[in-house]
């Protein structure tokens, strides 16, 4: 029989490992193929068909705005199907089954893809992955915090700092080999090898997991009780304070996600060589997960506690915070486009000082947003707001997708052309910022923790 009560430890729990090497090998996995997909879907995909019924194949700006449609479509339902995946884990499954099961189609979704790279193969790939990975996401956060009790919650900061770790060791991997080996193998085989080796990655990150059944906490499924404790007093009292929260977290990531289109396709128009080197325009995404590796620890142990002498950093002042560094961010991504414009040859490197800017702006918000969400929840609705906290990022992709669609002209063009469409999102993510001052001013809020007793 399994553990459903965490032990009474004040050491790290005996499961974490397993689940953080599962957490590395998975995100892999995930990265390294969305890493390629602006590109692949670009030259691979939709340049090859034809627009319409005419004879004439898509221009490149058609093709560009196209995978840039398809890369939030897929984005957003990454992080709306996490709302399924908690109610079908706290309902029915229970997290570890859940997390188990789904994997599988995420397989299966990898496998898609490297065997048939077509229209309709692409799009059933990344269906099946938007469902396993979406369906697994939240129950994997909860997981962590679920092994976890009174004795040890003091490590709970520095788990979700390692978590996020093992995500961006694995997504900075990823990125910086995964456009390499579709640049040396895609003449050749297509996609087959570079969509394929994420695919064996997320094999063994399904067994990894696997191995460590006997090492977890496993929280039951609470059945009918999921839905009175769910919406109980304490329920609906947290969901409805935090909905305004992740309302306005979702137009950062309306910015975040960019970063794996629209500025992988300002890369490809800037020049690339370093020292005899090639820097492919789709490894320019490894800097923001080495960046969060250097940003972690420098945070943690430096940046925050330094800051806490003079100002308390609150959860709620670090995400603030964040909102006006994404703004920043994007301004300078606006002075590079208008660069590129008035035909100036700038170099691809320029594009590191908006990542580190974005990346800053990243972990005052994605991570303490994680942890938050999981403090802020009762027990029996924590994958539920890890779920809404994810679907944040969803609403986020899907404010990107509804701008991209309704400025996009027939042929292309843009009625935000140049570095106005940077300055756009600029402005709407300090104006995001600017509210949600308001309502971190008037949040009031509970903390609850696994094996702490509460109303819900």
């Amino acid at each position: 029989m399994y553990r459903t009560t965490p032990d009474s430890r004040s050491t790290m729990p005996s499961g974490i490992p397993y689940i953080v090497g599962n957490e590395a090998a998975e995100r892999y996995s995930f990265y390294g193929m969305k890493s390629i997909l602006m590109v692949f879907l670009t030259t691979h995909v939709f340049m090859k068909m034809k627009v319409g019924d005419s004879s004439d194949f898509m221009s490149e700006a058609q093709a560009e705005n196209l995978a840039t449609q398809w890369i939030h479509f897929f984005g957003m339902w990454v992080y709306l199907l996490p709302i399924a995946g908690a109610i079908l884990s706290d309902w029915l499954l229970g997290k570890y089954r859940t997390i188990l099961w789904l994997s599988i189609v995420y397989c299966l979704g990898h496998l898609a893809l490297a065997i048939n790279e077509t229209y309709w193969g692409m799009a059933t790939g990344l269906a099946l992955i938007a469902v396993g990975a979406g369906g697994i996401k939240p129950c994997v956060t909860a997981h962590v915090g679920d092994q976890f009790g009174p004795d040890n919650k003091h490590l709970l900061p520095r788990v979700f700092s390692w978590f996020y770790f093992s995500i961006n060791l694995g997504a900075f991997t990823s990125t910086l080999l995964t456009p390499f080996i579709l640049s040396a193998t895609g003449e050749r085989y297509g996609g087959a090898i570079a969509f394929g080796i994420p695919g064996v990655l997320m094999a063994i990150a399904t067994f990894m997991f696997w191995l460590g059944r006997n090492e977890f906490v496993h929280i039951p499924p609470r059945g009918k009780q999921f839905w009175i404790g769910t919406f109980s007093a304490d329920g609906r009292k947290a969901i409805a304070s935090l909905i305004p929260v992740f309302l306005l977290i979702s137009i950062f990531w309306s910015c975040f996600d960019q970063t794996a289109s629209r500025w992988v396709s300002q890369a490809t128009r800037m020049e690339s060589n370093l020292w005899g080197f090639e820097i492919l325009p789709s490894q320019m995404q490894a800097i923001n997960p080495i960046l969060v590796l250097l940003y972690i620890p420098l945070f943690t142990y430096v940046g925050y506690p330094l800051i806490n002498r003079i100002f308390k950093l609150t959860p709620l002042r670090k995400m603030g915070c964040g909102f006006f560094l994404t703004a920043i961010a994007f301004s300078v991504s606006a002075l590079i486009e208008m660069s590129l414009t008035l035909g100036y040859n700038t170099h691809v490197v320029w594009q590191v000082v908006p990542y580190i800017i974005l990346t800053a702006a990243e972990i005052m918000i994605s991570i303490t947003a994680l942890e938050f969400a999981y403090t802020q929840a009762p027990k029996s609705a924590k994958a539920l707001v890890m779920s809404l906290n994810l679907g944040a990022v969803a609403l986020g992709n899907l404010v990107t997708l509804i701008v991209n669609v309704f400025i996009t002209h027939d042929d292309g063009t843009s009625i935000l052309p140049g570095a106005t469409y940077y300055f756009f999102f600029a402005g709407l993510v300090t104006y995001a910022g600017i509210l949600f001052i308001g309502i971190a001013w008037d949040y009031r809020g509970k903390t609850y923790i696994e094996g702490e007793q509460d109303l819900s």
